[in-house]
Formats: C-alpha cells, structure tokens, sequence
C-alpha cells in the first residue's frame, strides 16, 4: 500500500510542476488602499481625476492605465485595480471629464439616455485621447519628482492600456487603430492594450482600421454584449460590431474572449445601469485570470504566463460555450 501510494504522489509532481503559473495567486505583501490624485492639463484647462492601485512592494513596477465607459468614473471595475496591484502593477485608472458620470449624474431619469447619447460625441472621444497621453506626461514627471507619492514607483518603459466600452474604444484608438485617411492616434510608450467591449468603427473599412495593429491586444465581449447607446464616434453597440474587431487584426499575439451569456456590464462592478442581469461569478475569475496572464507575458516578458496564455490552460477556468481563440 505504501508502495503504491508513493508512485501515485510521484505521478501527480511529475504532472503538476511544483511552481506553476497560476495568475489567479496573491504574493503575501497586501497592497495599500488606493490614491486619489488628479492631473492638470495647463494646455486645455482640464483636470483628469485618477484612482491609483499601488502593489504592496516598493520599487518600480510596469503600469496599467484603464478608462472607464461612458458615463462611468475612476471607481468603475475596482476589482480589476485590486487583482492588477495586488500581482504587482500600478493600476492607473482615468476619469474623463465630459463623458463621466457628471453627464447623468444630476438629472432626471428621464433624461439621463439623452444626456449619455449627446456625450458619445466626437469632441470627448478626442478628450479622451489626448487625456491618456496628459496621463503619461504627467507620471513621468511625478516618477521623477523626489518626496511624490509615485517616485520611484513606476517602470515607464512597460506601459498597458485597458478599457471598456467607451473606454475601450479610447484603448483602441491609442494602441494602434487607424481612422480615415490612414490618421493615427497611437501613442508609443503603450506596449499591449487590452479592450473590453470593443467596437468596430463606425464608419469605414474594419481591415484597414485594425490592420496594422503592431502591439499585443486582447479583446473580451460576451454572447450578449449590447449596450443601449451607440454613436457615430463609439461605433455600433452590438455583438456583432464587438466580434468584428478581432479577425480583423493581424496575427502576432492576438487573443479574444467571449463568455457565454455575459453581458456589457459584466466586464464593470455592475453600477446604475446594470439592470438586475447578475454576475456569472466564473465570468469574473476567468476575467480576472486572462488580463492577468496577458500582462504578465507582455509587459513582464515572463515565460510561463505566455506558456500558460497559449497552453490550454485557460479552457480549463472557463465553461463549456466560453470562447477563446488567438492568433
């Protein structure tokens, strides 16, 4: 009996190595509670809010930026600047004057759809550009700048982008889309991008805007991925327009997720307007553990988690009508 006992915990170390990449896993060291800072913009008198998610451990560490969507604010998605600063990053997150929840916030029910439609406007879509690019600006300056909170604390040289929906859009618009006339956006200090809820856009050719992609992307939607508000600047809010980004880019570290029924809040901590869909609680792990990896493998250059990215790992977090695919 002793005898076959040992063979089988033999077996089970030679199938499971004993360091595994797991990016659902929490080094010991808590991060603190977030900061609360704000940049000033001189050139367009404008303030960008920001939530800051510092990692427990001092030095420096890459960064993620996130944007929220339309309507939202730098609070949004917490969970996903808790997970990120926890497994070692400094997750910024944007609030973007004009298209936040300012627009809403103060009105009747019944007028809040027509405030939310007239901010998916032209204007704030290149608000909220060019306020990614004041961002960096300014986190370089405050990396730089002895007794600030953030010297120190940021590798500006492994820089993420992420957002939802709006903010997605945003995301995509500096990491690599093309608009008419071949125009470009992309800022370069970004190394990968992550979009959930992306859209294609919502004039023009769907190959041409996403074709030249040149930096890793990873695009997350769902099976009913559709929000009440599209525009000529967000682009169309269905399914469709989320799943047509993805074959349009080339291959080269390209991934996308579609969860089975998740819809476009599930993607958010499920605020105002999330109606009473709940929560898939494996649509959150699974959230969680593919943003995770996918820094990891690209603003890190770790090994494992690229190993485990294009492994069949994680098929195994999700469920069975889950879809994943790479390219």
């Amino acid at each position: 009996m002793l005898l076959k006992t040992l063979v089988l915990v033999a077996a089970l170390l030679c199938a499971t190595p004993l360091h595994a990449y797991d990016p659902l896993t929490y080094p010991a060291v808590i991060p603190p509670e977030p900061r609360d800072l704000a940049v000033q913009d001189a050139t367009r008198e404008r303030e960008i809010p920001l939530r800051v998610y510092l990692p427990g451990k001092s030095g420096a560490a890459p960064v993620v930026l996130f944007s929220h969507g339309l309507g939202g604010t730098r609070k949004g998605s917490a969970f996903l600047g808790k997970h990120w600063a926890a497994r070692g990053y400094v997750a910024v997150f944007l609030q973007h004057p004009g298209s936040d929840d300012s627009v809403w916030r103060d009105k009747p029910p019944a007028e809040r759809f027509a405030a939310l439609s007239e901010a998916a406007s032209l204007g704030n879509f290149l608000a909220r550009v060019r306020d990614v690019s004041a961002v960096l600006d300014q986190l370089e300056k405050w990396n730089g700048e002895s007794g600030h909170e953030l010297a120190g604390r940021l590798d500006l040289k492994r820089i993420g982008m992420s957002g939802h929906s709006f903010g997605a859009v945003t995301t995509q618009a500096v990491s690599g889309q093309k608009f008419s006339a071949g125009a470009a956006m992309t800022d370069p200090r970004i190394k990968a991008a992550i979009a959930f809820s992306p859209s294609k856009p919502a004039v023009g050719d769907v190959a041409t805007a996403f074709g030249s992609v040149a930096i890793p992307w990873l695009l997350m939607t769902g099976t009913e991925d559709v929000a009440r508000l599209g525009s000529r600047t967000i682009g169309p809010a269905d399914v469709a327009s989320r799943l047509a980004v993805f074959p349009a880019l080339p291959a080269g570290d390209k991934y996308e997720l579609v969860l089975e029924g998740a819809d476009h809040f599930a993607f958010t901590d499920r605020g105002e307007f999330a109606g009473e869909s709940p929560r898939n609680p494996n649509h959150y792990r699974v959230i969680l553990a593919l943003s995770t990896a996918f820094w990891d493998a690209f603003l890190r250059d770790d090994a494992a988690a690229k190993t485990w990215l294009n492994s069949e790992s994680p098929r195994q977090l999700m469920e069975e009508k889950d879809r994943w695919q790479r390219k």
